[in-house]
Formats: structure tokens, C-alpha cells, sequence
């Protein structure tokens, strides 16, 4: 399993107009090494810019982030050939035409042969039950279809840790049951953020982020509660008896 550190990891940006910058995410100390971790929180509160810290997507503007000890600055190409990335819109993600050409492309830095890599790209697709769909205009396909195709596309070369943004959010119940089923069946490391709090309960660790912060680590249904009452406070009136949940601890530190 793989070993993923953020060290005061924070991301600010420059805005126009601002004389300080933009903190899209504060300074975060975290230890990821459980199978299957879920990010859950409003849209805007920072997780998306969690997610791409771990694959060098998104740079800390300070502190480090690293992965089995290959720094995301500084091991950028490694780190990537490590952590696989899908989106949340799989056409953001998918550039050809066919999902046989999209998974032969993700191949072909690391199978060089064309007749082999033809063979994996099969493989990769029945192993996911698309090869009927392999010559099929990636717009013919529905949104559950193309997330799993995306999916395939990603696993083809075979990264430790796949990380995905909110990939549920485009999919009706039976699309997102069957990403369910297929993430669960995965030999890879899973890190996800989403919105779905049933698939949240399905995981091993849930940080709930608000604020740009994570400021809930956990176990899955006591990071669900929170979540839950975070919410429920920012939806009530003033005076109305409900407060923003505290932690009575801070985020407890993991091994």
C-alpha cells in the first residue's frame, strides 16, 4: 500500500485586483496509508484542490507533498506513473474518438509494440465489460459508460493509487451502484471525494473539509455525522439553536 504525506501542505493563489492571495486550501499535516479513503464537503471547500495535490495536478504553495517518498514538485513524472487521476466529467478526460484508441493511448508511452499494446487495450476493456462498446463513438455511450471507460483508461497502465473526483456525480442510481461494485473490486489504493454519503460509509477512512481545512478524520459514519450536522448549522437561522459542530480533539494523528 502506498504512503502518501502532505507535510503543511497549503495552496494560495493570486487574484487580481487582491493584495494577498487566495488560500484555496490552509496548511494540512495528513498520513494517508488506508485502502479506500473518501473527502467529503460543500462544493468550493476545497477538495477538488486536495485531490490534485497527490498527483502533482495542483503544486503546494508551501510545505511538501509526497507519495512512497517521490516529492510532486520535484518527481512530477514518477508520481504520476504512481497515482492515476480521473475527473468528474469522464469527456474532459476522454480525447478520441473510440474508448479503444482512449485506453491504446494511455498505453503507448509504456507499451511501445502496437500489436501488444492492441492486446492489452482489449484486455483492459472486456476486464471492465466495454469491449462490445470499444468501437462506439465516445458520445454514444451514457455517462455511466464513459465513467467506467475513463476508469478503464486510467487502470490501464496499472498505477498504486487511483484518485478520483467526485466520480458519481453525473451517474444515475444504477450507473453509480455499478462504480461502486467496480471500485470495490480494485487492488489499487482508492482516494475519492463525493457527495454520495452511501459510498462514503463503504470506506475504510473519511476526511470531511470545509473551509478550505479538513476539519473532521475519521471513521466513515462518524465523519458522515458531521458532515451531516455541519450542515444542518449552516442551514439554520441565527438564534435558532444549532451551532457549527466542534471537534472536542483535534483531528486525530494517524501512524
Amino acid at each position: 500500500m502506498s504512503t502518501i504525506v502532505l507535510d503543511r501542505a497549503a495552496v494560495r493563489v493570486a487574484v487580481d485586483g487582491r493584495p494577498a492571495p487566495k488560500t484555496l486550501l490552509e496548511e494540512l499535516t495528513l498520513r494517508l496509508t488506508e485502502q479506500r479513503i473518501g473527502v467529503i464537503g460543500a462544493n468550493g471547500s476545497g477538495k477538488s484542490t486536495l485531490l490534485r495535490l497527490l498527483n502533482g495536478l495542483v503544486a503546494p504553495s508551501s510545505g511538501t507533498v509526497t507519495v512512497d517518498s517521490w516529492d510532486t514538485v520535484r518527481a512530477v513524472r514518477e508520481v504520476r506513473r504512481r497515482v492515476g487521476f480521473v475527473f468528474t466529467d469522464p469527456l474532459s478526460q476522454l480525447v478520441m474518438p473510440t474508448g479503444r484508441e482512449d485506453v491504446e493511448l494511455s498505453l503507448r508511452r509504456s507499451v511501445r509494440n502496437g500489436r501488444e499494446r492492441s492486446r492489452q487495450a482489449e484486455a483492459t476493456l472486456d476486464r471492465f465489460g466495454l469491449l462490445a462498446l470499444a468501437d462506439q463513438s465516445i458520445y454514444e455511450l451514457s455517462g455511466g459508460e464513459r465513467q467506467l471507460l475513463a476508469l478503464a483508461a486510467v487502470l490501464a497502465v496499472d498505477p498504486e493509487v487511483l484518485v478520483l473526483d467526485e466520480p458519481s456525480t453525473l451517474l444515475d442510481l444504477r450507473n453509480r451502484e455499478l462504480l461502486r461494485r467496480t471500485l470495490a473490486g480494485l487492488s489499487q489504493q482508492v482516494i475519492l471525494s463525493t457527495h454520495d454519503l452511501e459510498l462514503a460509509l463503504d470506506l475504510d477512512r473519511v476526511l470531511v473539509v470545509d473551509a478550505a481545512t479538513v476539519v473532521f478524520d475519521g471513521a466513515p459514519a462518524a465523519a458522515v455525522g458531521y458532515y451531516r450536522a455541519l450542515c444542518a448549522a449552516g442551514l439554520a437561522p441565527y438564534g435558532a439553536g444549532l451551532e457549527r459542530p466542534r471537534l472536542e480533539q483535534p483531528c486525530p494523528e494517524r501512524p
